[in-house]
């Protein structure tokens, strides 16, 4: 890996700036390596979703991947850039791709971190195992990082909720005046703060 600016001291913030930074990769579309540019895609104004996974060759590891495969599309129709990511090397992603069955569908980016710089910028980096907690960051297109959520390693993600909050930050990006309450999905209400919403939430969503 290599950084344009150096990913050291502090952590990655919700609401701050990402530094630009590159990692090798295994792309599973075309079959071959390559690298990642967190900088040229940010030019290219892609919303990018970094997904941390603990390791290869694992056991809840490859339902997230099949799962995040089963929405990567839609990810893909509302601008982001998936990359699945973790403390493996690119030789690694290449052969647990090849050999696991509920990897088949997996076509998005596989990012190699095996000296955990990235993963310990994103504070997922475990010091004792040297592996990556499962971690999910959206980045938006100006490079602010939008969405942060660590899982310990026992609990699969959902990409369901994943679109889900993508849809929302791509509304609200759009829309920068409004604010979406729980469970918002794209054609419900959002609310639209003021002096005359304190205490009428309710009335605001049910009016």
């Amino acid at each position: 890996m290599s950084c344009e600016h150096e990913l050291n001291l502090d952590f990655a913030k919700v609401g701050q700036a990402v530094p630009e930074f590159k990692m090798e990769t295994f792309d599973p579309a075309e079959g071959f390596f390559g690298e990642v540019d967190l900088g040229q895609l940010r030019r290219d104004g892609k919303w990018v979703i970094l997904f941390f996974y603990p390791a290869d060759f694992t056991f809840v590891c490859p339902t997230e991947l099949a799962d995040l495969a089963e929405k990567h599309q839609a990810l893909k129709d509302l601008g982001a850039e998936v990359i699945s990511v973790s403390t493996d090397t690119k030789f690694s992603h290449m052969a647990w791709r090849r050999e696991e069955k509920l990897l088949e569908n997996v076509q998005y980016t596989m990012a190699a971190d095996p000296t955990g710089e990235v993963s310990r910028f994103f504070d997922v980096y475990d010091e004792e195992t040297g592996l990556a907690l499962r971690g999910t960051f959206v980045i938006n297109p100006e490079g602010v990082l939008a969405s942060s959520e660590i899982n310990f390693y026992n609990v699969g993600r959902n990409a369901d909720e994943l679109v889900r909050k993508l849809e929302a930050n791509v509304h609200l990006r759009a829309n920068p005046n409004e604010v979406c309450p729980a469970k918002w999905t794209p054609g419900e209400k959002t609310l639209t703060p003021g002096e005359g919403m304190v205490g009428h939430v309710w009335e605001a969503l049910n009016g």
